[in-house]
């Protein structure tokens, strides 16, 4: 199995740390990262529907992650999950107006964001079962 997994950023930093926590597998799946950054690129890669997971950095410039996440949630019938990377707790409120799945407050913990991503790419996978 395959499992593909999209980053967007407009910051190359966050997009390698976030490379880097992921590492090469998920559980017994292959993962393929595509990194991106700019909100056409999102699109574009979404069209291609086959992006299991979605990790938008909330901070990224012109657009936001949170912003984007909304965009997609509206505009895509099959969307595939969304976690944001957050760079505080408190904006929480504003991951849930957005529809994101799950939250990660940076710094990227790459103990905990293999094991978020796991769980949305697998739970959504048994629910479309």
């Amino acid at each position: 199995m395959n499992v593909v997994v999209l980053v967007y950023s407009s910051d190359r930093d966050v997009r390698a740390d976030v490379i880097a926590a992921l590492g090469d597998q998920l559980a017994e799946a292959e993962l393929e990262i595509r990194e991106v950054a700019t909100q056409a690129a999102v699109l574009k890669e979404l069209d291609r529907n086959d992006v299991d997971c979605c990790i938008f950095d909330a901070e990224a410039t012109p657009m936001g992650g949170m912003g984007l996440s909304k965009q997609i949630r509206d505009e895509y019938e099959f969307c595939p999950p969304v976690l944001l990377l957050l760079t505080r707790e408190a904006d929480s409120w504003l991951a849930a107006w957005s529809r994101a799945e799950a939250t990660h407050v940076l710094p990227i913990d790459p103990l905990t964001l293999p094991t978020q991503v796991e769980d949305l790419v697998f739970i959504e996978e048994d629910e479309a079962a």
